[in-house]
Parts: structure tokens; C-alpha cells; sequence
């Protein structure tokens, strides 16, 4: 059975909501050859939000093509030059003698395999000799540039996870070469995305880092409560089911318009819904998905230090002022001092984040609620 809301994988369609704002400034960046970095907290639909943006520019634009890397699960240099060429190779090749055919030419290095996918989709495997790639890694980072210029194209690069750099041996030398490489690219666009925030903020905002002011810098909202309530409306319609905009919002103000979170619970509602959603079954529903949650919500506090798990019930708490004595008293935080490292220590760990008028959030809304309600007892 088709479900009408999608979490935990890209959105696309009828369910992608919102964003025309977004996926407009986003198509135009590509389309102009403007380098992007898009942050935002993770699960906010930045994905989908890519992928949106590289349809219309491949319906729109003949000449144009898409790369997509995900670097998950890359952790070296090697694995990246892999992806790079790999992704690049893919998607400008058409049947397999072009693609074997544009590895030889553009990549006189390396020996192209040929593999086949089990949906036999072709696709392109490098041998790559790693010592050598290491002392010249200049035919990788040139060959999406060195392809566009021959064939007249414009290659739009997406790299998902790009925080992962920081496990390679030397990220800082990795990135000042890749940075000399691509700011000097007139046909290779880059749009650079990942799940830690505060990481890209370091990589993309420090006047010290090699890609400081290296394109647009754009920061992804939340998705307004307006929209959710249309949207949840129109999916329960669309399957024969009722739902009233109260309730829509409802829905999108427990999950505090947390756009995984908004999809995942209304969708838990809808299964619960045999005709017409009941203010009952939103209830249930949520509670029941914070309490399938809870394991894993109290392995992340266990992890804690005692003053951490003490600074997040002070949130809970909507403490004013976290450094004033009398919440330090209260809530056991010792220092004025240890509240800034505190502080510091959950947002790196992506627990909460600090917004631009000093106002603290917890980034996940459901582990908000079973703190607030399971662990706090408030």
C-alpha cells in the first residue's frame, strides 16, 4: 500500500512541500555556475531539496548535467577521487562504449572496468593506483571541468555529507587543494551539503578555512506551519481520509514543523485513521512514537555528563538565563564557565543549537517531549 507521507528518504513529487522559494534560488545558482553551501540541521530535507533543484535544471537545460555524491561512507582521499570520477563518468555517458570511451580519454592514468549493476544499468569501475593518485590528483579534480569545455557542458556537482572530509588524513591540505581546483572551474559548479551543522559552519564560515566565502551560503529554514497544514490536508485527501486544518497543524506543531518528524507522525496518524482523524488518535499516536523512540533517546542521555543532561532540563525548564547564578544554583551547573563549555559540547553533538538571539533549541522535538515528560517528569 502507497502511504502519502515520506520519511527517512528523498521527497519528491507530490510529496515535497514548500521549498519554491528555496528550490528557485538553488536552480538559479546552478544554472549561473554560483558554488553553494547549504546548512541546516539534519532531517530538514536538504536532500530532497538538491535533488528538486537538479531535476529542473536537467528538464530545462540539454547541456547540462548532475553529479551526486553521497560520502557516507568515504573516509579517505582515495575513496573520494573514486566517487568524484565515477559519479562524473556516469552521468555524462550515455551507453556503454561513450562511457568506456570518455574514461580512456579523459582519465589516461587510470584503467576503466566496465561493470554491470544487477538492473543492468551500466556503470563505470576505476582501478586506481592509490600512490600514484596521491602524487597527482590533478587529472581527477580536472576532469569534470576538462569534459564540460569538450563537449560544451555544464556539470553541477552535489556532495552530500561533505563534512566527512574531516576524517581524511590531512583535511586541511585536502581541502586547499581542492578549493585552488575548483575556484578557477568556469563550467563545474559545486553545491557542497551535510547532516553536521556545526561542522560545515566551521568548514564554510572561518576566515582561517580554505573555503571561506567560497559561494552562496545558503541556511535552510523550517518549513511554516502554514504550508504543513495544507499539505497534510491534501495527502489525507488524497487517499480517501479525512483531516481538518486544525488538526494538520495540530500535527506539524507537535513536531514543531521538523520536517521528518511532520511526515513521520502524520503518516503514523494516518495509518491510525480509518476515516476522519480524531484529536485522540494525534495523541496516541505521539505518544506512542515517543515511547517507540525511547531506547534509543536514553542511550543518547546516558552518554551525557551529569552538567549536560542538568543544562538540557534547564532548557526544558525555559530557564532565562542559563548563566545567571540562580540557574547555575538550581540546576547544578557550577560555572558561568562550564555553562559555555556545556553549551559548546551539546552542539557539537548536535543536540541543540544556539540561534542567532542566543536562544537555545533542541534540534529533536520528540526527544524534547520525552525529556520533558519521561525524564524531567515536568
Amino acid at each position: 500500500m502507497d502511504t502519502p507521507f515520506v520519511y527517512g528518504r528523498l521527497a519528491t513529487g507530490k510529496n515535497f512541500t514548500d521549498r519554491e522559494k528555496e528550490v528557485l534560488h538553488l536552480y538559479q545558482n546552478f544554472l549561473s555556475g554560483t558554488n553553494t553551501t547549504l546548512i541546516s540541521p539534519r532531517r530538514w530535507g536538504k536532500s530532497s531539496l538538491v535533488k528538486k533543484a537538479g531535476d529542473k535544471v536537467l528538464s530545462s537545460s540539454k547541456n547540462s548535467k548532475v553529479v551526486y555524491l553521497d560520502m557516507f561512507n568515504i573516509r579517505t582521499e582515495e575513496d573520494f577521487y573514486k566517487a568524484l570520477s565515477e559519479g562524473v563518468l556516469n552521468a555524462v555517458s550515455g551507453k556503454m562504449e561513450e562511457l568506456f570511451s570518455t574514461a580512456k580519454n579523459f582519465l589516461k592514468q587510470w584503467v576503466p572496468k566496465i561493470t554491470f549493476s544487477p538492473d543492468a544499468q551500466q556503470e563505470i569501475s576505476l582501478g586506481l593506483n592509490w600512490s600514484e593518485v596521491k602524487k597527482q590528483p590533478d587529472e581527477i579534480l580536472d576532469l569534470p571541468e576538462n569534459i564540460a569545455i569538450d563537449r560544451a557542458y555544464k556539470i553541477i556537482i552535489c556532495i552530500d555529507e561533505f563534512q566527512n572530509i574531516s576524517y581524511f588524513k590531512d583535511p586541511l591540505a585536502f581541502q586547499k587543494r581542492i578549493r585552488s581546483f575548483w575556484q578557477k572551474q568556469q563550467n563545474t559548479t559545486y553545491c557542497l551539503y551535510g547532516s553536521k551543522r556545526h561542522m560545515l559552519m566551521d568548514v564554510f564560515t572561518s576566515p582561517s578555512m580554505p573555503f571561506y566565502k567560497f559561494g552562496d551560503l545558503m541556511f535552510l529554514d523550517k518549513i511554516p506551519l502554514e504550508y504543513w497544514k495544507e499539505f497534510i490536508q491534501k495527502r489525507f485527501k488524497s487517499t480517501g481520509k479525512k483531516i481538518s486544518k486544525k488538526q494538520a497543524a495540530k500535527i506539524a506543531s507537535y513536531a514543531e514543523n521538523h520536517p521528518y518528524y511532520v511526515q513521520q507522525l502524520a503518516q503514523l496518524s494516518w495509518f491510525r485513521t480509518n476515516e476522519e482523524m480524531t484529536d485522540e488518535i494525534i495523541d496516541e499516536t505521539l505518544e506512542s512514537l515517543t515511547l517507540q523512540l525511547s531506547l534509543l533517546f536514553q542511550s543518547m542521555t546516558e552518554s551525557l555528563s551529569s552538567s549536560q543532561v542538568n543544562f538540557l532540563n534547564a532548557v526544558i525548564s525555559e530557564a532565562k538565563k542559563l548563566s545567571s547564578k540562580d540557574t547555575i544554583k538550581q540546576y547544578k551547573l557550577c560555572t558561568s564557565a562550564n555553562v559555555s563549555r556545556v553549551k559548546n559540547a551539546l552542539i557539537g553533538k548536535e543536540i541543540i543549537d544556539e540561534r542567532i538571539a542566543g536562544e537555545i533549541e533542541i534540534l529533536d522535538p520528540i526527544y524534547k517531549i520525552w525529556l520533558k515528560k519521561y525524564y524531567f517528569g515536568h
